[in-house]
């Protein structure tokens, strides 16, 4: 079967596109607005861009032309952190999914530490294994949308961090010790699975 975008609810689309496009890592960004009040969503429309120098993309929507409150925080402090999902996070990363009033915090919530970056002012996860903190470098906003669009943000990474429980030599990273998770469709996510080598 053909399908034209043009011809589908915004339903649909999203549930080919997120069923098709799998397993997606998941950006667990960390903002602060310019009061002060620390801000944590997962973003499955997440991904690296780049290592030369090291690059990090992710997408939020625009649901009824509104911005998220992370979109909000990262263009006008012009930084952000992505927290990296594991196993032992699932159901905390879940709990900030949901919306709250922007004067809330979902470190709070969800039972989070917040923890000081080096170069950034948004806070790390101390509970995650693998941080990154971002500056902002471009954003662009995807026009003649059905419901309010989408913006992708790129960002700098400009230092990482990485628990030595899942740090091997020659910066390898540990699978068995990383258990990082994917997201599926719907409400679906995957751990890792078979893993084979290609060589090239």
């Amino acid at each position: 079967m053909q399908f034209n975008p043009n011809d589908l609810e915004q339903s649909a689309i999203y549930k080919l596109i997120t069923g098709a496009i799998i397993p997606r890592p998941i950006g667990w960004i960390s903002s602060i607005s310019e009061d002060g009040i620390h801000n944590l969503a997962p973003f499955s429309y997440f991904n690296a861009v780049g290592d030369d120098p090291p690059h990090v993309m992710f997408s939020t929507v625009r649901s009824n032309n509104s911005n998220k409150d992370t979109l909000n925080n990262v263009l006008q402090t012009k930084q952000f952190v992505v927290n990296m999902v594991t196993e032992d996070l699932v159901e905390q990363m879940n709990m900030t999914s949901q919306s709250i009033p922007a004067n809330e915090s979902e470190f709070e919530m969800a039972g989070l530490t917040p923890i000081d970056s080096i170069i950034v002012k948004p806070p790390r996860v101390k509970e995650a294994k693998i941080t990154m903190e971002c500056e902002l470098v471009h954003h662009y906003t995807l026009e003649n949308s059905k419901s309010g669009g989408a913006t992708i943000i790129i960002g700098k990474i400009v230092m990482i961090h990485i628990d030595e429980s899942v740090l091997l030599e020659n910066y390898k990273i540990n699978l068995e010790t990383y258990k990082p998770i994917s997201r599926l469709a719907g409400s679906n996510y995957s751990k890792l699975g078979e893993i084979f080598s290609v060589k090239r």
